[in-house]
C-alpha cells in the first residue's frame, strides 16, 4: 500500500482471534497482531473460552496495556461461536481472522487489504505455511505441504492467485459476512470451507494470493495428529450432506482408499494377489514420504511415510463413520 495514502483513507481493520487455554502463546500472538505496519486504524478483538490456564489473566494485561485490544467472553469455548462473538463486538470495514498459534509476518494486513481491494473480493488469504521445530513436526509439515499429503488446495501447496474454494483463515469485508449471517455455529470443524461456500453461494469471491504466508506449526504427537485429520474428515461429510455437489474426487480419495485397500487385505486371505493393493499403497506412502522430507534429517524421513498413512487413514475413517446425528 502506497506510502502517500492517507492513513485516514484506508479502511479500519478489525483482528478477531479465537482464544481458548492459550496462556503460552497469546502474548506473542498478539504483539505480532500490534507490530501491522498496516497505516490504517486496527483494533484486536480477542474471544476469549472458558480456559482452564492463566489466558484470561494474559488477556485482562494486554488490555491494560493497549487501548487498542479488547474481549468478549466466549462461554461455549467453540471456534464459530467464538469468531461470530469477535465479529459482532468488532467495528472495522475489514475483519482479519488469526488463530492464537498463528505466525503472521509484519506486513500481513497491509498486502491483504490491498489484494482484497484490487481484486474486488469479498476474503483473501493465502498460504498456510506449515513449519516444525522438531523431526515429527518437520514430517507432519513436509506432509501438510505436499500434494500427496493433503491433495492440491492452493494454501497448502501454493500456486498462482485467483479464486478458490476456501483459503486460510481469511480477510474478509465486514459486509460479506453479514450477508451470509457470519459463520455458522453447527460446524465444530470446517465452518471456515463452510462459510467460504455460501460467500461464493452468494455471488462473492473468495481470492488466494501466494503473497499471504502464515506460519502454522502442528500438531506434536501421532495421537493428536490421528484427532486432528480424524475430526476433518468427519465434518467434512457433514459439509457434504448440507450442500449438495461440494464433494469430489480429492475428498473422495481418502474414504476410497480405505475401503478398497481394506477389503483386498481381506479378501487376501481367499484369494493372495488381492494382497497387491495394501502392498502397493505402503510402498508409494513409504517412497512418497522419503520424496517429501529430501534434505531432513533421518528420524523426519523415517517419520514421514507413518504421518502420511495417520493423514489418510484418519481423513477416510473419519468421513467414512461420520454420523447422521452431526447433520443439522
Amino acid at each position: 500500500m502506497s506510502e502517500s495514502v492517507d492513513p485516514a483513507a484506508l479502511p479500519a481493520v478489525s483482528v478477531i482471534v479465537p482464544v481458548l487455554n492459550e496462556e503460552r502463546h497469546l502474548r506473542e500472538a498478539v504483539r505480532m497482531i500490534l507490530g501491522q505496519d498496516y497505516r490504517g486504524h486496527l483494533e484486536i478483538v480477542l474471544a476469549i473460552g472458558p480456559s482452564t490456564d492463566r489466558t484470561a489473566e494474559v488477556a485482562a494485561d494486554l488490555v491494560a496495556h493497549d487501548a487498542r485490544v479488547h474481549t468478549v467472553p466466549n462461554p461455549s469455548g467453540r471456534t464459530p461461536e467464538a469468531l461470530n462473538a469477535a465479529i459482532a463486538a468488532s467495528t472495522g470495514e475489514i475483519v482479519v481472522r488469526v488463530d492464537g498459534h498463528a505466525e503472521i509476518p509484519s506486513d500481513y494486513v497491509t498486502v491483504a487489504v490491498r489484494e482484497l481491494l484490487r481484486v474486488g473480493a469479498d476474503n483473501v488469504g493465502g498460504i498456510m505455511d506449515a513449519q516444525g521445530a522438531d523431526d515429527f513436526g518437520r514430517a507432519v509439515a513436509s506432509a501438510m505441504r505436499s500434494r500427496l499429503g493433503v491433495g492440491s488446495s492452493a494454501f497448502h501447496v501454493g500456486g498462482e492467485a485467483g479464486e478458490a474454494e476456501t483459503v486460510y483463515l481469511g480477510v474478509f469485508r465486514r459486509d460479506a459476512l453479514e450477508r451470509v449471517g457470519g459463520y455458522d455455529i453447527h460446524f465444530t470443524r470446517a465452518q471456515d470451507w463452510e462459510m467460504n461456500h455460501r460467500i461464493r453461494e452468494s455471488g462473492g469471491r473468495v481470492w488466494f494470493t501466494p503473497d499471504l504466508r502464515v506460519t502454522y506449526r502442528p500438531r506434536g504427537s501421532f495421537k493428536a495428529l490421528a484427532k486432528q485429520y480424524f475430526q476433518y474428515g468427519r465434518w467434512r461429510r457433514v459439509v457434504a450432506r448440507h450442500h449438495e455437489g461440494t464433494i469430489n474426487l480429492r475428498y473422495l480419495a481418502p474414504p476410497a482408499m480405505v475401503l478398497g485397500t481394506t477389503a483386498a487385505a481381506l479378501v487376501g486371505f481367499v484369494w493372495p494377489p488381492a494382497w497387491l493393493v495394501p502392498v502397493a499403497y505402503g510402498t508409494s506412502v513409504v517412497v512418497g514420504g522419503v520424496a517429501i522430507t529430501s534434505g531432513e534429517s533421518v528420524r523426519t524421513r523415517l517419520v514421514a511415510p507413518l504421518v502420511l498413512a495417520t493423514m489418510h487413514w484418519c481423513w477416510g475413517f473419519g468421513f467414512l463413520t461420520s454420523p447422521r446425528s452431526l447433520a443439522r
